[in-house]
């Protein structure tokens, strides 16, 4: 996922701290139920497609922004199927990052699907019964994506807030 500026400009000040950033996630089906994957170029994991809102973009925007920019592939939001604080990760330049992702159940409209950026090498349509190997993050924005239920979250320990709010006094 390339930089956007905004976070250079964070980053300038904050060092490598962590970082609770906002993300998008898109699961892209066509007309034959395939889902639209992308193999990405840093690490050749193939994923779903994601990014970052820009300031004052709205996070379905954002999402179908990024479907275009990665894939050029247009499609349109239809719900949002999960919402998750994702685990931290730290990049090889030692940025660490947090992501409260949405993920939205998008369906395409046009474009033919190509590499359309540099943070992808591949990009293609799979049949459910035909994914590649997939972390389970990305398996369960399928699942909920294909279902019909309401949207994921994870609810947590199940501890009251209030009893959170009153820890170590």
């Amino acid at each position: 996922m390339a930089t956007p500026d905004f976070i250079r400009t964070i980053r300038a000040s904050a060092g490598h701290q962590l970082l609770l950033l906002p993300g998008v996630t898109a699961v892209v089906f066509d007309d034959d139920g395939r889902v639209l994957l992308v193999r990405r170029a840093d690490n050749g994991a193939w994923t779903l497609v994601g990014g970052i809102p820009e300031p004052g973009e709205q996070p379905a925007v954002a999402a179908v922004r990024e479907v275009y920019e990665e894939t050029a592939v247009r499609c349109t939001p239809e719900r949002v199927v999960v919402v998750q604080a994702l685990d931290a990760v730290q990049y090889p330049n030692q940025d660490r990052c947090q992501y409260m992702d949405i993920t939205f159940l998008c369906r395409a409209t046009g474009g033919e699907a190509r590499v359309n950026d540099d943070e992808s090498v591949e990009v293609g349509w799979f049949p459910p019964d035909g994914l590649p190997g997939l972390d389970e993050a990305t398996l369960l924005r399928i699942k909920q994506a294909r279902s019909n239920e309401p949207a994921w979250f994870d609810p947590g320990t199940g501890q009251d807030p209030a009893d959170r709010c009153h820890a170590g006094r």
